[in-house]
């Protein structure tokens, strides 16, 4: 698609979310489970993850099933159940219940669960975590259970994922409340006696002290249950399920509408139309000054007024000259054309509706997948770069594209497991998912690679419009404006201004546990800060190029990827901002995550920004007459 085609369809759909929000509709997926009356309905529970409600204090996870939290456990020990490579990715450890829940029955009796004793190191391990505004996650018919939410801009009604473990009710109690009961409230939609789907689940925690050996009366009014941090506590866990007296309108398929908002659409959309002007901006100034000059070159008789060339004409033999370290540069360019590759398609599964929050770990599962079998691309972009600019060490190449930046996630990723593992959190991958993981990226990305680059060697190097002069041309000073460093701060930031909006949902997602689901948005977005970092880092290498700096390829790829510097730069404000971390694991998680995502994002930009001047660099030359 052009570049002009591609701005007016992007101007077109960001009217249409000028006037309403962008939503991509979901697949449900699997089939839906019919229950009879009275049949068993399994309650699982997933990991406790810090919530959002507050700054966050933590970026660790734990198993429900901590021996620190002394929750009761079902008859036999609990159970873990399957999990697809995205959801442990994405560290969820669900496991069974011995809560004891069936269809349309027991509403409104009171259930003991067990009696568990606290110890005080264990109360003050509780007590941190209640003040960290962790929650408690269950599952009830793959629906996550949920507390009801008004929206206070449009007062609407919506199911926020979670559940608190606590409450911090202030300064006037020493410590806070423990909850230990649950109400929990089921909705369902019936199409017939032995077809009862569960379209909702919410629960309502509270925290009830007092004896706890008295008897069991989930209604009477009692002191709120409080873990002494300097002695033994006795804790009794009680439940209640609920069913709605009334049959819910909501049929199975839209059963996921009141947990999938897309919150402040109207943000979104100004930030999207934002960057829309920016972009139009840009193609004018590219349009402006390099077709003006093409038409000015073209326009001179040279039988008849003979003059020199000048400007980015003067440097056309060096143009095309092979750069420093070109197997460096066409591995980052071939590693960041199989993210954006992956990328793309992912964002087209998430349009689609496969990668709803609904299937859990759909969203890491695809990207894994789309990365491993897209290494071909990479291996074949990466091959044909380096022929291009001139590279003769095909193999070298190709290995080091193959395996280096696999490797370099790999143990930084380690790295990052260790310190989970250290700290006891659920989040830690298992060992089984660490060689899976390297099973997919040595055992089959890899070799894809080398098979993309054999594939790139039958075919040959991309042809140049003009011949390297033999003897390189001395360059003259360069100007301030127009050093790498700073074409990269200031080509970074305007592809930084189309997504500081949506990074910030993004950040949420990945750091506060909220869930992000503006997958319209976010693709729009995408879209946008690729076309502005391609049109950015043309009109800068032509900038350049007039300033008789011929050496483009590495200026290229720094001014494209400079949109890694400002996520840097965002990435240190939202900690300060947003976070509140009190561990030193917790803020080297942070980092090293925020490191990991500046890297892949630095590659893609690079990758678009270079492929995108090399395009315009060929295009340019070949377009004069050339003496």
């Amino acid at each position: 698609m052009s570049g002009s085609r591609s701005l007016v369809g992007l101007v077109l759909i960001a009217l249409v979310t000028s006037l309403v929000p962008v939503y991509a509709f979901y697949l449900p997926g699997a089939a839906p489970h019919d229950y009879r009356e009275g049949e068993k309905v399994d309650l699982f529970v997933n990991a406790l993850t810090p919530g959002p409600d507050t700054k966050s204090r933590s970026l660790i996870n734990y198993d429900y099933y901590h021996p620190q939290f002394h929750f009761c456990e079902p008859h036999g020990g609990p159970r873990k159940q399957p999990e697809s490579l995205g959801s442990i990715l994405f560290g969820d450890r669900i496991f069974d219940s011995p809560y004891d829940i069936q269809m349309l029955k027991d509403n409104a009796t009171c259930k003991f669960l067990c009696m568990s004793t606290v110890p005080p190191e264990d109360a003050k391990f509780i007590n941190d975590r209640i003040l960290g505004d962790y929650a408690l996650n269950w599952l009830v018919d793959d629906l996550p259970a949920a507390t009801m939410m008004i929206d206070v801009r449009s007062e609407e009604l919506f199911f926020d994922m979670g559940f608190n473990l606590g409450r911090d009710v202030g300064p006037s109690e020493e410590h806070p409340r423990l909850h230990n009961h649950y109400d929990i409230v089921l909705r369902y939609h019936s199409l017939g006696p032995r077809q009862n789907r569960i379209v909702g689940v919410l629960v309502w925690p509270s925290s009830r002290g007092g004896s706890q050996d008295g008897l069991l009366d989930c209604d009477s009014g009692v002191p709120p249950l409080i873990l002494s941090e300097t002695g033994d506590n006795r804790v009794r866990y009680t439940y209640r399920v609920m069913w709605d007296a009334s049959e819910s309108s909501t049929p199975w398929a839209s059963r996921w509408d009141n947990y999938l908002r897309i919150f402040d659409w109207r943000t979104h959309s100004f930030g999207l139309i934002n960057s829309l002007v920016v972009v139009a901006f840009l193609c004018a100034m590219v349009y402006r000054s390099v077709l003006r000059d093409i038409s000015r070159y073209n326009a001179i008789d040279r039988s008849e007024d003979v003059k020199e060339d000048w400007g980015w004409k003067l440097v056309h033999g060096e143009v095309f000259r092979t750069p420093k370290n070109p197997i460096i540069l066409s591995t980052f360019v071939g590693n960041g054309a199989q993210l954006c590759i992956t990328v793309g398609f992912t964002l087209v599964f998430a349009l689609l509706g496969f990668l709803s929050p609904s299937i859990r770990g759909s969203l890491a599962t695809v990207m894994m997948i789309c990365w491993t079998f897209f290494g071909s691309v990479g291996g074949y972009v990466s091959s044909r770069v380096y022929a291009s600019l001139g590279g003769t060490e095909r193999r070298k190449n190709a290995f080091v594209t193959a395996t280096a930046l696999p490797a370099i996630i790999f143990m930084i990723v380690s790295l990052l497991n260790l310190l989970l593992i250290k700290a006891n959190s659920s989040g830690a991958m298992p060992f089984g998912t660490m060689f899976l993981i390297v099973l997919l990226w040595f055992g089959i990305s890899a070799p894809l690679s080398a098979t993309g680059a054999y594939f790139e060697a039958r075919r040959g190097a991309i042809s140049h419009p003009v011949s390297v002069n033999p003897i390189p041309r001395q360059i003259p000073p360069p100007q301030r404006h127009l050093r790498p460093w700073a074409t990269a701060l200031l080509g970074g930031i305007l592809p930084f201004s189309a997504t500081f909006v949506e990074l910030y949902f993004v950040l949420s997602s990945l750091f506060a546990s909220r869930v992000y689901y503006a997958y319209g948005f976010l693709a729009l977005a995408a879209g946008v800060v690729g076309l502005t970092t391609a049109m950015v880092t043309i009109l800068f290498t032509y900038f350049v190029l007039c300033a008789e700096e011929y050496r483009w390829h590495w200026r290229a790829f720094l001014t494209g990827g400079g949109h890694a510097i400002w996520l840097l730069a965002y990435g240190l404000f939202y900690l300060v901002s947003r976070l509140s971390l009190d561990s030193f694991t917790s803020v080297a998680l942070y980092f090293g995550y925020f490191f990991l995502l500046a890297i892949l994002d630095f590659l893609v930009t690079g990758t678009i920004g270079f492929l995108a001047t090399y395009w315009a660099i060929r295009k340019l030359y070949g377009s004069v007459r050339i003496d």
